[in-house]
């Protein structure tokens, strides 16, 4: 007796289709699978053994054999649960199989039936529909994962006799399609610019910043509000779109950080690991291939604070993200590609003990220490960094005036909305969408120079020894800077103050 069940596997961040066949024969009892299954999948044998008792059938005393095709692609997870025993019950016969080869079907099982929530229901969610199946059967929890997905039939199930009855009799709970999925509204922060006293410049720094997705780095001694700043920047970035938003979710879906009652994210993400984080945890892999914070913060902040105590190979394993806005990781049995598109946030001290050129504190670093300090930046990193913004620290007025700190971020976040929607409208023929993505017939097509903008940029290659990829990055800013002014010239004062976010570019010790 044979019954063949969709289900699906992860690779990257897309779904594919895993056929699962079941073979009922005589001879001795046993239970094989086979089609490279790891410890996961083969542990599956006993909970789909004790969950089809529990849940009121006999579970077959023939020979069994489940094949996971294509044969040579790694399975891993315990996903395939519900899969396999619904094929084992069909192949029985306990299950009709008239309408089996219409729906995927994943979930795995408790020892007494019921069906638990796993990762990467979104995706897989898009293959099916994108191979043509009518519906998903997956777990409860799963629920709103499925319904992004329209024209899906979605099943929902809580247990596997929910399953049975649902292919028997037709059986099926009702679902609720929550308005959270499609709709959502701005997320209101209690964190606003306005709580940031003076740092005027800063402020505009990370204003251009949001409005052109560029990098920038903020240098400054302990408490002058680099973090404070930098939290504050997602107050101002605008709204994903759709295509943005479903990028991320299927991030966040396979790595099982949708909640049972989410639906679309709408909202950029704002990622803050830890400076103790390794290669694995910040750009992705492991034994099998997983996202890490950089894809996780796709289409987002990535924040990273205090940037040199970060290990130097961990940092220099962001120059493809950074530039690709794509991680790329090999494994023997596995590729896979995980899009990494971020706007990076760094902060660091200027030197070991913080307080180099604050005229309130003595520095009691040597040049050697200092050089070795930010040596632990490369050049090539620096390179992919647009804007290099000094925070000094606040004067004593400053922090008992609190002047300057009267602008909140919705006025902020209207002009780089503004901004945001002349790139859009210029871009709009182009594979881009931001500034900080134009390539070099981009740069060559929207960056044009009059002659004094020529003179001057001249100037600043010679005097600040900068490479060709910092002057691509100089050209996208000033071009950021003539849209908030709403320029389509890029004037001498818009490349004068690009060239002016180039600090770490110089010489200051």
């Amino acid at each position: 007796m044979y019954a063949g069940v969709k289900s699906a596997t992860i690779m990257g961040v897309d779904g594919f289709i895993v056929q699962v066949e079941v073979d009922l024969a005589r001879g001795l009892p046993a239970f094989d699978i086979v089609g490279l299954p790891d410890t996961a999948v083969r542990e599956s044998r006993e909970r789909v053994r004790a969950a089809v008792k529990n849940s009121g059938y006999r579970f077959p005393g023939s020979r069994i054999t489940i094949n996971l095709a294509p044969g040579d692609l790694k399975k891993a997870g315990s996903h395939y649960d519900l899969a396999i025993a619904v094929g084992i019950l069909a192949a029985e016969g306990i299950i009709s199989t008239q309408r089996i080869g219409d729906y995927l079907i994943t979930g795995e099982l408790s020892l007494t039936g019921e069906v638990r929530k796993v990762k990467g229901v979104l995706p897989m969610a898009l293959q099916a529909r994108g191979e043509g199946l009518k519906g998903l059967i997956i777990p409860e929890e799963n629920q709103s994962e499925g319904l992004i997905v329209e024209g899906l039939e979605i099943i929902s199930a809580a247990h596997l006799n929910d399953v049975i009855d649902y292919f028997n009799e037709g059986i099926v709970k009702e679902v609720v399609i929550s308005n959270l999925i499609r709709n959502s509204k701005n997320k209101e922060y209690r964190e606003d610019f306005s709580d940031v006293k003076g740092q005027q410049e800063a402020k505009r720094a990370l204003e251009i910043a949001a409005a052109g997705r560029h990098n920038i780095i903020m240098v400054g001694p302990p408490g002058s509000g680099k973090t404070m700043l930098a939290r504050r920047l997602r107050t101002i970035i605008p709204p994903l779109t759709e295509e943005e938003s479903l990028e991320l979710t299927k991030i966040y879906s396979i790595m099982g950080l949708i909640g049972s009652s989410d639906g679309l994210i709408k909202e950029r993400p704002f990622r803050a690991p830890h400076h103790s984080i390794s290669y694995v945890g910040l750009i992705g892999g492991g034994r099998v291939p997983e996202p890490g914070e950089v894809s996780l913060a796709h289409n987002g902040t990535l924040f990273l604070d205090e940037l040199p105590e970060y290990q130097r190979s961990v940092l220099e394993m962001l120059r493809q993200p950074l530039e690709e806005g794509k991680v790329s990781i090999v494994r023997a049995l596995a590729k896979a590609i995980f899009p990494a598109n971020i706007m990076l946030v760094a902060a660091m001290n200027p030197c070991p003990c913080g307080y180099y050129g604050d005229e309130n504190h003595q520095c009691n670093c040597t040049v050697k220490d200092i050089r070795r300090y930010r040596g632990k930046i490369s050049g090539p990193l620096l390179d992919r960094i647009d804007i290099h913004i000094e925070v000094p620290a606040l004067s004593p007025n400053e922090l008992l005036t609190g002047r300057g700190a009267t602008e909140h971020s919705g006025q902020i976040r209207q002009r780089v909305l503004q901004a945001r929607d002349f790139q859009c409208q210029r871009y709009k023929d182009e594979p881009y969408l931001y500034n900080s993505k134009l390539d070099s017939k981009g740069i060559q097509k929207y960056c044009l120079l009059n002659k004094e903008g020529q003179q001057l940029i001249k100037e600043a290659i010679r005097r600040l020894s900068l490479s060709a990829r910092a002057y691509d990055r100089i050209l996208r800013l000033a071009r950021t800077i003539a849209d908030l002014e709403k320029s389509e010239e890029i004037k001498v004062d818009h490349l004068a103050e690009a060239v002016q976010y180039r600090t770490l570019d110089r010489k200051l010790i």
